[in-house]
């Protein structure tokens, strides 16, 4: 009885486990899709996301503050979306996610521009939602580990899949509504 409170507690506050869709304070719309990382991983992604976030804050709380970044991680592989009205803070993100042990690989999806309002945020959300229950509802997928990220019209897809399910996951995506991109960020299981 212990194993399985800790469990569902884990599940409940770590971000991407099994079905989570969530968001750090109300960022951009965030969802894993079968998420089947170990609890190791998963922490240890979850601390890689953390210590990125607290470094951005204490780099440039002015840049910080007048900016909306997410920092998604999974597999050591960190995705930077948002936006900031500074070209320079959007280098130092990457350059500060790069710094950070275990970390594999960064994608940058910063843009610069002012941050997008929270309808736009609610948006992205729904899109989310609406992509990561296409996914639910697809076979092939259910053996996959696809994170789902949306900021401002733009979907990331992360996770290890096979071809065939990226291809499958970029066609769901691209059919939702809202959706103006597309992105993979996908590392690939031969």
């Amino acid at each position: 009885m212990k194993k399985i409170l800790i469990l569902m507690t884990l599940c409940l506050t770590l971000e991407g486990c099994i079905f989570v869709v969530g968001a750090a304070a109300g960022a951009a719309a965030v969802a894993a899709v079968y998420d089947h990382r170990t609890i190791e991983r998963t922490l240890e992604d979850t601390q890689i996301a953390n210590t990125i976030t607290e470094r951005l804050k204490t780099a440039s709380s002015a840049s910080w503050d007048q900016s909306h970044i997410e920092v998604t991680t999974f597999h050591h592989v960190v995705l930077l979306s948002g936006e900031t009205p500074y070209a320079s803070y959007r280098a130092q993100a990457e350059h500060i996610a790069q710094s950070v042990r275990n970390v594999a690989r960064v994608y940058n999806q910063i843009t610069v521009q002012n941050p997008t309002s929270s309808l736009t945020r609610t948006s992205d959300t729904w899109i989310t939602t609406k992509i990561k229950t296409q996914m639910l509802a697809n076979e092939e997928l259910k053996s996959g580990n696809i994170k789902v990220v949306t900021e401002n019209g733009t979907v990331f897809l992360m996770g290890i899949v096979s071809r065939s399910q990226a291809d499958i996951a970029v066609d769901i995506a691209k059919e939702a509504s809202g959706v103006q991109r597309v992105v993979k960020v996908f590392q690939y299981k031969e």
